[in-house]
């Protein structure tokens, strides 16, 4: 055939589709008579493209190009069906189509479609599989395959193993290239993409196993290839994401089909046999994904998806047979593999949803469970298997699960489950977890985990027996196949549910179980499972809710853990309960925990440690007994040493872990619970001492002192009288004592000879631990012998040597110091502890041990106060000597620094001196501190001859160090910078010693007081010790760090020189104006503050503001006056309060005592009294703004600004007259309020002595019982402000004219400019004068709070400023108020009424009589007002008010407003039960008419059962109210503050009165739907008129003679132009209407076209509207109703039923639904009627449908509405009830995609709404 021929026929192929190429070909074959193979060859020449045109991707074929490609291939395809391949020749055909045209397609499989790669894979299969030519592709596509497959994997050639040989394969062995180009051959020659080589590979076994009985020679092939082929599997699996994916998607399903034919095939190669089976392959395929599972969470995944392949395409026994073997040789059974269970198990519960369905499937493919039955065909537990009532959320629970069959078990619990069925009920319960919406896990979770539990286990514990019936004939481990095993699979999951609704139905139902009585099913959980998943869950918030509530830090979940926690550990053996001990403790370390998290975890190890150590309950012991015959005495003989040691570790850790959460109360709580741990698992005298002192310095001293609530829990474990056993080993704590003694002379001898700040520091923490559990456990006289001999032996040896520079000595003096500030906080402790016996506030048996504590504690002073002052004669030569060190700087500067010393950056402890130089320096810093604190110590006990030999060593070395030489090197810096440390602590003890009463001892020393050139020594020094210490500072030689801490040192000197000048001054003779320094003095320190405040450290804040406050004290000292001193100027005060407010700000952390410091050293009362810094000419003063800025940062800080309103509140009543410049400030704190409870604040009070004395120096609370209660409460500001003005009222109205002064005055004036400021905001604030607001929000809480301080006020109201104030009062009466405000405003009138008597009548009785007013709820305010103004008058006016005001009230006792009817009834019986006796029997006639009337309304009040349930409700409120007690600050909040968490708002008699009446409204509707006639009347009618109903009577309708059809009330609904015409006869307004027609002529053609008209109208309306009702009678909430009638009537629904029609004149409603509900018909059917009106709504045509996620509820986009559909919503959080359910035709549900599964009632009612109008709009 001619090429012209051949490339005309080629192009043809484009016109010719695939389908019809074989006819075509047919056709030409015949017409030209060439042979099948010629033509086959021509075209092979004449193909169309090129392979390196598209390899290279520069060519992309078209639509018409493929449909070339494809006609061509099917024409060659079809050419080689006709060969018949019987000749060589054919073969090579064929080997000719795979490298000219298969081959290179494939190559350019990214230059088409997928569609057409596989019609191109199709059609050239179809011919291998019809002509059984396999053997030629296993010479030439195979082995290139395998190739392409082996070289994606980094193989060079094929292994030895292989049955197919690749690695020389070479093209020209089955193609001649000759005439080829040689980039076409290497291209040709490339490898495949693996994806394809394992999709082809997948076909040609498949063709392979298809083909081998119809050509048996195939058969060798087709094992071949299968045996290669399970080798690459297992190579990808351990290869790349990407090749692991191939052998999942292509190879391993060929392979797994290839075995359900043949479970093994017998292989022959080079000589040898091999057998290739199943279950050796799925062995192999095991090895691969156990490794896979190691590695991490994609391969695990991957992992899953072959395992799930595995089961999914094999069967679990071989009875199939093959030809070759009828049984696989090898067994394996996944399910016999252990590590397959644990695998499956961890899948079930990881985080991603992928993984945990391929284990789920793998699972059912195990079980052979196919599918989880939902509806039980057989008998189901009887009702009365559960022997307790079902509570109402219970019994709902039941309906649902009963009616979605949906969890519905095989058998009754005392018939038992069968194996299969617990596992179709595990499933289920998982299923539902994954699936399901939470109402169904809420109905069927608990009953069905308790049932399965019951089901599987008998009371004994012990199993069933039948566990492993339903599998097959290899032995599974019974512990796998126990249900039992698997349950902790669904609480974890259920733990960790998204929904959190689900999660504590979880819990609730995990710690509901009775596991003391499950034995075995406890013993079941893991270790892993309770430690991971279950301690995880109960850090859940969620599940406490209660927590923490009124101080109790406990709820029901941690109860129930701590249960479970019990019972687990009891059922472990001794040696593991103390692992899982340990274990559960250390979960403090590596876990975070929230308050109530942490709180369950010490729970959990409190239970944990009452079983360890034997002291669990009796109960525990008693059910132990009788689970195993044996119980556990209670005894912890079994803890070893290490044991203990290890518990003790971590439960220090759990202790030190608290501290985070700075709860006072919450933290005592923790350290109760870790150290009842330590009780029951611990004897203190089994451990190492180190390990127990750590411990017990974890807890806070402030819980084990004198006073601390822990004190006798930690003796009575330290001492073990808390110890079961009777020989106890350290009964007495006589070892424990032992073992301290040997501790601290251990740690004593020691003959070191160099140390630094470091090694000070850790023995400093070691010596101050040993102090406190020593002065812990004595008890008596005779424990301090031993320590006191120590004491003076050890002093007088180290001493008498004078062994310089080693450690002992400095050990000694560390341990000295520890000893002296232990008795130093136990004499505070005991201190307060006295003041307490003093005050006789303590019964009389606490009072007298506190006084044996005190006598003690004298003892023990005098005792060591003896011993110190011996050894202080050894150790002041020594301290001379050794500070020698600090005045002769020769070896210093000699000296050269180290290179680590050098570059050093320098801080406090890293000296830059050599080795030798730091401990020389440290020693002699060491010994001047001990020196100081025993004098300080001794003071307070003796003024012997020791202490004056101190006061001179002080003397010598003050002078010494501050006339020191000036330093020329860095070293000698460094020493100067040590002598100044030592002299803070020399100055510190003039302070103490000061403060101790020696000074007469100083006196007598001549040392401060003595005269320099005429002028006191203090007068001399201090200048010249500022200038020597500022130069050391700029002097240069000292590093930035280092200059950091001579700073802090500097400034603690000068607070300290400050503090001796004040108490010196303070000691002056009045009149006596010589002193011990001149003011120049003191203003030259104070200027060098102010001057270094603005870039201080936050290190150095505290003493230089104490600086700054000291020192204003002793200027104001020396210049009082009225108006202040002139002693600081204002320019000065100006750069005083801008240096303070910049290192305020700073400061990073807000911390109690710089914040307490910074307001009583700036807000200093003897500047407070000067106008000049409040206020000034060109605007504010110093202080003004300095408060200003306090309290604006206060908005931020709550600490601070209750710290401020503490001070500020102090001075302003120091100071009234200043109170006027500050009414701004004072409303701000009036209307203050956060939400955030400054725990920390209670915590840095009780740990740090600085925050306590700070805040004790502000100024006086006006009332320190409120500030105590409230003082870290967010009411405490305006608390604070009540208090005030409480004592001002008192203040300014002093009854003796004698006692009143200008403060009086003062007082008076402020009180009223801040009453008349809080009025006018009450009036015209932009957010107190609001009308419309919501309840709980900010601006009711802003309300609450100005209305509760207008109250507070009342006092004083004057004559000048009553009609104003009452102005104010009238205009707020009349607004809407919710009635936690207006009880204020009542309060407020009450007690302006009462004090102003004339204004009753003048202004009160006017506004009951005008019964016109249509202001309800001001009139019921009135009311109250004028019944308690009657209750509470004085008597002389009790009887004006009573007959002014009663008369009018009386009136209203008739109103048509149930509230105010109720409210009047209520008060009227109050005031004539109080004030009207009863009447003495006589004669009616002889009883005047006023008086029997009022005698019968009293009786009627009194006996009405109605008028008596609703006093019965309001009982107790009547008789507490007192107006003027309601008024004070007690009233306000103290005696509220337990009652209500808002604002400390109580419920109000108005609140109490209409919950009462809506309680009755329901009632009595519930009453009423039970009337059979009430439900036949209930239909659907239209409104008439948009916002009226029109309600006829029963004459009117028989006149109308409506058919029977229209016997109830009519609604109709009129268009906007038809409103507007109010004279058309076709509308019928209202019942006047009626009137006038029907006093018309009687004529009956007007009645009966009005008729018409109006039946007109109503069709016409009827058909404008879309035939959907929607019905919400089961919505509560407004908003959602109001959404969804303004909804309704934008789609134009034919009517919204709602419970309550009256919801519509609620404001908030009519504020939301913007006047919809004018316009939609709105129906009233009561819950009870729903079911009746939904039925009688079916009957009348229209489809019933729920809005509702159910098992068969059907997807809103696939389901088609009925024109006549009525659409059923359920309730915010239940849904539609399961009776309401069953009435429905179907139920319809909002596909939802993210994780949130529910959406707000009224957005799912407006969607279903748009949908059925979309649908409605297309027809």
């Amino acid at each position: 055939m001619g090429s012209s021929v051949i490339t005309s026929l080629s192009l043809s192929f484009k016109q010719v589709p695939p389908a019809a190429v074989p006819a075509f070909l047919d056709c030409v074959l015949s017409s030209t008579g060439e042979s099948p193979s010629t033509l086959f060859e021509s075209l092979i020449n004449e193909l169309p493209f090129r392979l390196e045109d598209t390899v290279n991707g520069e060519k992309r074929f078209d639509s018409d190009d493929c449909n070339h490609i494809a006609s061509l291939v099917a024409g060659l395809c079809h050419l080689l069906k006709n060969f018949g391949f019987g000749a060589a020749d054919n073969h090579n055909a064929l080997q000719l189509f795979v490298w000219r045209v298969f081959i290179p397609l494939m190559k350019m499989v990214r230059a088409y479609d997928l569609d057409m790669l596989n019609e191109i894979v199709q059609s050239f299969f179809d011919v291998v599989i019809e002509t059984s030519v396999l053997d030629i592709l296993g010479v030439s596509l195979v082995p290139f395959l395998m190739r392409s497959a082996g070289v994606s994997m980094g193989m060079l050639q094929h292994e030895e193993s292989d049955f197919i040989k690749w690695g020389e394969l070479l093209l020209c062995d089955s193609l001649n290239t000759v005439n080829m180009d040689e980039n076409y051959i290497a291209n040709l020659s490339g490898s495949f993409p693996i994806p394809l080589s394992c999709h082809l590979l997948n076909l040609i076994l498949n063709a392979a196993f298809q083909s081998h009985q119809a050509a048996p020679e195939v058969e060798s092939f087709a094992a071949g290839m299968l045996w290669d082929l399970c080798n690459t599997t297992e190579r990808l699996l351990s290869q790349s994401v990407e090749h692991r994916s191939c052998a999942v998607s292509f190879l391993l399903p060929a392979v797994f089909k290839a075995f359900s034919s043949q479970s093994s095939l017998k292989i022959s190669r080079q000589g040898n046999m091999y057998i290739l089976s199943r279950n050796g392959f799925k062995k192999r395929i095991w090895e691969c994904c156990k490794k896979l599972f190691s590695v991490g969470p994609m391969e695990r995944r991957d992992a899953y998806s072959v395992l799930s392949l595995c089961l999914s395409t094999g069967s679990w026994t071989d009875e199939t047979e093959s030809f070759v073997s009828e049984k696989d040789p090898v067994e394996f059974d996944f399910r016999s593999e252990q590590e397959f269970w644990d695998e499956i198990k961890k899948g079930l519960v990881v985080d991603e949803s992928l993984v945990r369905k391929q284990s789920l499937h793998i699972l059912k493919s195990v079980l052979s469970i196919s599918e989880v039955s939902k509806t039980g065909s057989e008998k189901k537990p009887e009702a009365d298997s559960v022997h307790r009532s079902l509570t109402r959320k219970e019994t709902w629970a039941e309906k649902e699960a009963k009616s979605l069959g949906v969890g519905e078990l095989y058998g009754s619990v005392d018939s038992g489950l069968s194996t299969q069925q617990e596992w179709q009920a595990f499933l289920l319960l998982y299923e539902m977890l994954e699936e399901y919406g939470t109402h169904l896990v809420e109905a069927a979770w608990s009953n069905q985990i308790d049932l399965l539990i019951k089901s599987s286990l008998r009371y004994d514990g012990s199993l069933k027996s039948d566990c492993n019936s339903h599998h097959g004939h290899m032995e599974i481990p019974d512990e796998e196949t126990n249900i039992l095993n698997w349950l902790e699979v669904l609480w974890n999951r259920g733990f960790r549910h998204d929904n959190p609704l689900v999660r504590c139905t979880v819990m609730e139902s995990f710690l509901g179980i009775e596991w003391r009585r499950y034995k075995t099913c406890t013993q079941s959980m893991s270790q892993t499972f309770v430690l991971g998943p279950f301690i995880e869950g109960l850090n859940d918030p969620i599940h406490h809710k209660d927590f923490g509530l009124k101080g109790i830090y406990t709820s029901r979940t941690i109860e129930g853990a701590a249960l479970y926690v019990c019972a687990y550990t009891s059922c472990l053996n001794p040696r593991n309960r103390v692992g899982f001990l340990i274990n559960l403790a250390s979960l403090a370390k590596k876990q975070s925990f929230g308050r109530a998290g942490f709180m369950a975890l010490v729970q959990c190890i409190v239970s944990t440690s009452d079983v360890v150590g034997g002291y669990g309950d009796k109960e525990m012991w008693h059910l132990e007994n009788k689970f195993s015959g044996t119980a556990d005495e209670p005894s912890c003989e079994h803890l070893s040493q290490d044991d203990m040691t290890h518990i003790l570790d971590v439960l220090k850790f759990v202790a030190e872990s608290s501290r985070q959460h700075f709860n006072h109360k919450y933290r005592i709580r923790v350290y109760q619970k870790v150290l009842e741990t330590a009780s029951s698992a611990v004897n203190p005298c089994m451990v190492p001492l180190g390990t127990l002192l750590q411990f017990v310095s974890a807890i806070p001293r402030e819980f084990t002192d004198h006073d601390g609530s822990l004190r006798k829990m930690m003796l009575e474990w330290l001492q073990g009288s808390n110890r079961k056993t009777s020989n106890s080993l350290c009964s007495d704590g006589n070892r424990l004592l032992a073992s301290l003694y040997e501790y601290l002379k251990g740690f004593i001898s020691d003959h070191g000879e160099s140390f630094d700040d470091d090694d000070l520091e850790a023995w400093d923490s070691q010596t101050k631990r040993w102090a406190r559990v020593f002065f812990l456990i004595i008890n008596n006289e005779e424990h301090l012998t031993d320590i006191i001999m120590f004491v003076q032996n050890s002093g007088h040896d180290f001493f008498q040597e004078k062994n310089h520079l080693e450690r002992g000595p400095t050990k000694f003096l560390i341990f000295i110091l520890s000893m002296l500030l232990e008795l130093q906080n136990m004499q505070d402790g005991i201190s307060e502890l006295s003041s307490s016996v003093k005050s006789k506030l303590c019964i009389a048996s606490v009072e007298k041990t506190g006084k044996q504590i005190v006598d003690d504690a004298s003892i023990i002073k005098k005792k060591f106060a003896v011993v110190l002052l011996s050894i202080l004669k050894e150790l002041i030569p020594f301290a001379e000597s050794s500070c020698s060190i600090f005045w002769s700087h020769t070896t210093v500067e000699n000296a050269v620094l180290s290179g680590s010393v050098i570059g050093k950056l320098g801080g406090p402890s890293q000296r830059r001196l050599s080795g030798p130089s730091t401990t020389a320096v440290l020693e002699a810093v060491t010994l001047v501190k001990t020196i100081g604190w025993i004098s300080s110590y001794c003071a307070q006990v003796t003024s012997g001859v020791e202490l004056k030999l101190a006061l001179a060593f002080f003397w010598k070395f003050t002078q010494h160090t501050i006339s020191s030489q000036i330093c020329n090197s860095e070293a000698a810096a460094e020493v100067n910078l040590a002598a100044f440390e030592a002299l803070a602590a020399v100055l510190n003890a003039f302070v103490s010693l000061c403060s101790a009463g020696a000074f007469n001892l100083l006196e007598n020393d001549n040392t401060l007081l003595s005269m320099v050139d005429g002028e006191f020594w203090l007068q001399v020094s201090v200048p010249a010790f500022l200038h020597n210490i500022n130069h050391l500072l700029t002097a240069g030689l000292l590093v930035r760090s280092r200059r950091a801490v001579l700073l802090s040192w500097k400034w603690l000197c000068v607070e300290s020189l400050l503090s001796v000048m004040h108490i010196l001054d303070a000691r002056r003779i009045p009149g006596d104006r010589t002193s011990f320094f001149s003011d120049d003095t003191v203003k030259s320190i104070f200027q060098d503050i102010v001057e270094s405040l603005e870039n201080a450290g936050e290190g150095s804040a505290l003493p230089m503001l104490k600086s700054v406050r000291l020192a204003l004290g002793i200027l104001a000292s020396e210049n009082s006056s009225l108006d202040g001193f002139l002693g600081v100027d204002t320019q000065t005060m100006w750069q005083l309060v801008k240096s303070c407010w910049i290192l305020h700000i700073s400061c990073k952390k807000r911390r109690v005592a710089p914040i307490a410091a910074l307001l009583s050293s700036v807000l200093h009362s003897s500047l407070f009294s000067n106008k000049d810094m409040h206020i000034a000419e060109d605007g504010h003063g110093p202080l003004k703004w300095f408060v200003e800025k306090v309290l604006e940062e206060g908005q931020k800080s709550p600490r601070t600004i209750r710290l401020a309103a503490l001070h500020l509140t102090g001075l302003w009543l120091m100071y009234p007259r200043t109170i006027k410049y500050y009414i701004k400030e004072l409303r701000l704190l009036t209307l203050y309020g956060s939400v955030a409870f400054d725990e920390d604040f209670e915590a840095e009070l009780s740990d740090n002595n600085d925050a306590r004395t700070e805040v004790s120096l502000l100024a006086k609370s006006p009332d320190p019982e409120l500030t105590e209660l409230f003082i870290n409460t967010e009411l405490y500001a305006r608390v604070s402000v009540a208090g005030l003005f409480q004592k001002l009222a008192n203040l300014a109205y002093v009854v003796e004219p004698e006692s009143q002064n200008q403060d009086c005055q003062d007082a008076l004036v402020a009180g009223k400019l801040f009453l008349l400021e809080l009025l006018d905001a009450a009036v015209h604030d932009k957010d107190l004068s609001k009308e419309l607001y919501k309840k709980y929000s900010a601006i009711h809480r802003r309300k609450i709070r100005a209305w509760q301080m207008i109250c507070i006020m009342s006092r004083f109201v004057s004559n000048d400023i009553v009609l104003q104030v009452m102005d104010s009062v009238h205009i707020c009466l009349h607004r809407n108020n919710l009635p936690a405000v207006r009880q204020y405003l009542e309060t407020f009138a009450i007690n302006i009424y009462l004090k102003f008597p004339a204004l009753v009548k003048e202004q009160l009785v006017p506004i009951l009589q005008n019964y016109d007013s249509k202001a309800q709820q001001a009139l019921s305010s009135y009311v109250f007002v004028a019944a308690n103004i009657i209750l509470h008058a004085e008597k002389t006016a009790q009887q004006t008010h009573l007959r002014e005001l009663l008369p009018p009230i009386i009136p209203l006792l008739t109103s048509h407003h149930h509230s105010l009817r109720g409210f009047a009834q209520l008060l009227v019986h109050r005031v004539l039960f109080r004030l009207f006796p009863p009447v003495e029997s006589a004669s009616s006639q002889t009883i005047s008419l006023e008086k029997l009337s009022f005698e019968n309304l009293k009786s009627y009040l009194d006996k009405n059962p109605d008028c008596s349930r609703l006093r019965a409700s309001m009982e107790g409120f009547l008789d507490a109210y007192d107006p003027s007690t309601s008024a004070t600050p007690a009233g306000v909040f103290v005696n509220r503050v337990e009652d209500s968490e808002f604002e400390c708002v109580p419920t109000c008699l108005m609140d109490n009165v209409l919950s009462f009446l809506n309680d009755v409204r329901e009632d009595l509707r519930a009453f009423m739907a039970k009337d059979v006639v009430t439900i036949k009347n209930k239909g659907f009618k239209m409104n008439e008129e948009p916002n009226r109903r029109l309600i006829m009577s029963n004459t009117d309708e028989q006149k109308l003679s409506e058919p029977s059809s229209l016997d109830f009330q009519k609604k109709i609904t009129l268009s906007k132009h038809e409103k507007q015409d109010a004279s058309s006869t076709s509308v019928l307004r209202n019942g006047e209407t009626y009137k006038r027609l029907f006093e018309m002529e009687k004529e009956d053609e007007l009645v009966s076209q009005l008729l018409r008209s109006r039946s007109m109208e109503v069709e016409r309306l009827k058909s404008d509207r879309q035939s959907l009702i929607l019905v919400a009678s089961l919505v509560d909430r407004i908003p959602n109703l109001a959404g969804l009638a303004r909804t309704c009537e934008v789609f134009k629904a034919s009517g919204l039923v709602v419970a309550d029609a009256n919801i519509i004149h609620d404001k908030q409603f009519q504020l939301i639904s913007v006047t919809a509900e004018k316009w939609v018909p709105i129906m009233e059917v009561p819950v009870n009627s729903l079911k009746l009106f939904l039925e009688k709504k079916k009957r009348e045509g229209f489809s019933i449908l729920g809005l509702e996620q159910t098992a068969n509820s059907i997807s809103l986009d696939k389901h088609q509405f009925p024109k006549k559909t009525v659409l059923v919503l359920g309730r915010e959080k239940e849904g539609i009830p399961v009776d309401i359910i069953h009435i429905l035709d179907a139920c319809i549900e909002i596909p939802q995609l993210g994780v949130v599964r529910s959406l707000n009632v009224h957005v799912s009612g407006a969607i279903a709404l748009w949908e059925y109008t979309r649908q409605q709009r297309i027809q």
